[in-house]
């Protein structure tokens, strides 16, 4: 299928969630930290630590990073699974909001890159060889905006099927001009790029979580589960925000909801974290590179790890990625099921869409050291 200037930018600017499993290559250690590290554990929270506003404690401790075995819905790129620890963290107990963003915006005046002008120099760096540059009209600030199918689709392959770049889309417009967040403050901000997610979390003074930690704390020790609450399947639309129905065609609405939901919708994990699964995905500090749990996972056991070293993609190999976790609204049975705890995607740095958001963590010593 030929693209347009429009979906050809779309295709190879903007990785989205819901993507198919990556094409297979040969193994590549390029990029990849396989040290193993020596750090000192921290399991347990000091006493008399005040525990930040809206953040949970999660102890540290150990545990098999990558999908089950017997998960039929896994992709190569979440195997094998592998022994990690990681020290305790604080943790966001949801999704940073709407309300919590305004106000980081407010107290510095940060315009999101979703809002700033669009450099075709820079763009350029990040498409193949030889693109001509789109109409100036084209070149324009927005995001992605989610647009459901109007028949079914026999190839879910296409991504621009159901996506389009929307001019003047961002965290405030999130679906695009004549959209509002106002009486959604408690809504997930997305149009996030991870630029963006960076800035927030040094004005509050905390980090973006590796996907390490994220993984851990949606498991909560449940060690052999394939999803973050129990009951399976069978309990899906009452403990997350998802698509149910025919992607994307028909959303029932079982859950409540078509695209975002309120922060806490629903029952929270063992740690008191919610919408570790659905909702929007959110944004890890590890860079994606293909090959790397089947790298690591011939160390015995990985201490706090950070990821690789850079990122590999050979099938999108013009756009530095990082891993995003957790599936969102759009993650349905028949596409992505994405609500996996060991489902992971790669998302290019500058994008931002409809889907995608972000939570902070905070380390101990950090705390300490202020």
């Amino acid at each position: 299928m030929k693209l347009s200037n429009l979906k050809y930018i779309t295709a190879f600017l903007i990785l989205l969630g819901c993507r198919q499993e990556p094409k297979r290559n040969a193994p590549s250690q390029d990029g990849l930290n396989l040290k193993p590290q020596t750090t000192k554990l921290v399991v347990s929270k000091p006493p008399n630590l005040e525990p930040p506003v809206d953040m949970v404690w999660i102890k540290g401790g150990t545990f098999y990073q990558g999908a089950l075995p017997e998960d039929s819905l896994a992709m190569q790129h979440e195997k094998p699974r592998h022994k990690v620890t990681v020290n305790g963290f604080y943790m966001d107990m949801h999704e940073v909001t709407n309300d919590q963003f305004a106000e980081f915006v407010a107290a510095t005046n940060y315009v999101t890159v979703a809002e700033r002008a669009i450099s075709w120099d820079e763009m350029k760096k990040q498409l193949p060889p030889e693109t001509p540059k789109p109409h100036d009209s084209i070149l324009q600030p927005g995001s992605l905006v989610f647009k459901k199918s109007k028949s079914s689709l026999p190839n879910l392959y296409d991504y621009s099927q159901w996506w389009e770049w929307k001019i003047g889309a961002n965290w405030r417009h999130p679906n695009g001009p004549g959209s509002s967040i106002e009486g959604k403050g408690k809504y997930p901000v997305v149009q996030i790029a991870y630029e963006d997610a960076l800035a927030y979390c040094e004005w509050k003074g905390g980090r973006l979580p590796t996907e390490a930690e994220w993984e851990y704390a949606a498991r909560a020790e449940k060690i052999n589960d394939i999803y973050s609450w129990p009951g399976g399947l069978e309990q899906l639309s009452s403990h997350a925000n998802t698509w149910e129905g025919e992607f994307p065609v028909e959303n029932k609405l079982q859950d409540g909801y078509e695209r975002r939901a309120p922060v806490k919708s629903y029952p929270a994990n063992a740690f008191g974290l919610y919408d570790m699964a659905g909702n929007v995905w959110e944004w890890t500090s590890d860079w994606y590179h293909v090959n790397y749990y089947a790298n690591v996972s011939e160390i015995e056991e990985l201490k706090n790890p950070s990821g690789p070293e850079k990122a590999y993609n050979p099938s999108n190999p013009y756009v530095q990625e990082k891993v995003i976790k957790g599936g969102s609204f759009l993650c349905s049975a028949s596409y992505c099921a994405s609500y996996r705890i060991s489902a992971r995607m790669a998302t290019g740095l500058d994008s931002g869409a409809e889907h995608l958001g972000f939570r902070t963590v905070l380390s101990v010593d950090k705390i300490e050291n202020k």
